[in-house]
């Protein structure tokens, strides 16, 4: 039974729009006591190094970031960079990983990845280091430490199923490092307020050209990459109308327009709207309109 569980546990792990969240290609820990001999190196992988006492210097594309215990870096791949200790010594892991994509699966254009993020911060910045490497170094390098340490420590006993809770643990890294590198850009955006505008934009254009197919508003701050809250205060801020009464207002005013048409029945209107169920039509019809849909359509009949 246990041989049969293995494969079914491996299998879920796949998330909906296709991809492996990981493929391990490889990890080292590097204790260096002085400076590593100077070279340089590219990879065909990400590479994700945590620094776990100690300084480095990280040189990528000729950009370099100083990084200190408790940091992490992502470099992409095919970005030549090198590694330099300014003093001391320094205690890193490192992890080469890469995504893969299931064949068979249908695209979801909802869902989202670690990759899928990094892509749009590279189409959106492309002219900012975003498009070679991310740094982290907020709230979440705890998670981020024990992670990595956990997978250094399984790496290194080889215990039974080791390769299967491998890939769990970093499935649970590639959560963690998303909701980090989203923590950052959030906050990056609330600098560049501009940039914050252009994403509720087109948030905001999202919900125009799909109310009416159900979606939610945490398809819409997915959609441009951000935590449900923080977009729910850049769009009040920017529209004046939390994206939820947006969200409404669209839905009443298409059904209001259906309900004209005495073809389509009440339930009808309600699905072509983007409601739910008859029933959540009915309640907000009600609040929105101070009547029930069938009263509205009497009164536009008079």
């Amino acid at each position: 039974m246990f041989e049969r569980l293995l494969p079914a546990i491996e299998s879920s792990i796949m998330t909906d729009s296709g991809y492996v969240p990981v493929v391990f290609e490889g990890l080292e820990h590097i204790l260096e006591k002085k400076n590593p001999t100077p070279c340089s190196s590219r990879h065909q992988t990400h590479e994700l190094l945590y620094v776990r006492s100690g300084k480095v210097n990280f040189t990528v594309e000729g950009k370099t970031v100083t990084l200190e215990k408790g940091n992490t870096i992502i470099v992409r791949p095919g970005r030549e960079h090198c590694v330099r200790i300014p003093s001391g010594s320094a205690d890193t892991v490192v992890l080469y990983f890469g995504f893969s994509r299931n064949k068979d699966s249908k695209s979801d254009t909802s869902a989202t990845s670690l990759e899928s993020f990094l892509d749009f911060a590279e189409g959106e910045e492309p002219d900012t280091t975003s498009s070679d490497y991310i740094v982290l170094s907020g709230n979440y390098k705890k998670s981020i430490s024990n992670i990595v340490d956990r997978i250094a420590d399984e790496k290194k006993e080889a215990e039974i199923s080791s390769d299967l809770m491998l890939q769990l643990l970093t499935v649970e890294l590639m959560v963690v490092l998303y909701r980090a590198m989203k923590r950052e850009w959030e906050a990056s955006l609330r600098v560049r307020n501009g940039k914050a505008r252009e994403l509720v934009t087109i948030a905001k254009e999202y919900i125009d050209e799909n109310y009416d197919r159900g979606i939610t508003i945490a398809d819409a701050s997915s959609y441009v990459f951000l935590s449900q809250g923080y977009f729910t205060r850049a769009f009040r801020d920017e529209f004046g109308i939390s994206p939820m009464n947006y969200l409404m207002k669209k839905r009443i005013e298409r059904a209001c327009t259906l309900l004209s048409q005495d073809e389509i029945k009440v339930s009808g209107v309600a699905s072509r709207a983007g409601f739910s169920s008859p029933q959540r039509f009915n309640v907000a019809f009600r609040k929105q309109m101070g009547m029930t849909p069938l009263e509205y359509r009497k009164v536009q009949k008079e």
